[in-house]
């Protein structure tokens, strides 16, 4: 008998697949955000609508300025993958909702390490009314986190780069 996905790792698992759709070169990552057991929006990293992705130049220019993870963001082309999931859903249908995210390594397919939302991302998730944040560390393990944290341990204050 086929043993039932739990509910995390389902919408997991749904995030992973939406991650396929990215145009990055270094990372894809997806997000799926749901409320009441309902599928609000998705969103994966890509360009803005009409502009070239990174897969269409062939080339990253954060990889090519060899810029750290989770430095200099105004400098990527695309759209991060909560961004335009938050894009994509009206707040209030976002107020109390659970966004789970799924990053995975373009060029191994292994799941991004200490993966993380950006600082900003962090702030639009904060304003959309998410309530909590699912970050798949392998097939099966994840990390819950509560957005209050990111309220309350705000980063920005001491300048901390990177994630």
């Amino acid at each position: 008998m086929i043993e039932r996905r739990d509910k995390a790792n389902y919408y997991l698992d749904l995030a992973k697949m939406v991650s396929q759709r990215s145009t990055c070169l270094r990372r894809h990552y997806g997000a799926v955000i749901v409320k009441n057991d309902e599928v609000i929006s998705t969103g994966y990293v890509g360009a803005p609508r009409g502009r070239k992705n990174c897969t269409d130049i062939g080339e990253c220019i954060r990889e090519k300025l060899e810029i750290p993870r989770g430095e200099r963001y105004e400098l990527c082309r695309s759209v991060h993958a909560e961004a335009n999931a938050i894009i994509s859903a009206s707040r209030d249908k976002m107020i109390g909702s659970a966004l789970y995210l799924v990053g995975v390594e373009a060029k191994t397919g292994e799941y991004v390490k200490n993966s993380c939302s950006c600082s900003m991302c962090k702030r639009q998730i904060i304003n959309a009314g998410i309530e909590t944040v699912y970050i798949r560390d392998t097939e099966d393990e994840y990390r819950v986190i509560p957005v209050k944290e990111w309220i309350e341990n705000d980063e920005s204050i001491q300048g901390v780069m990177g994630y």
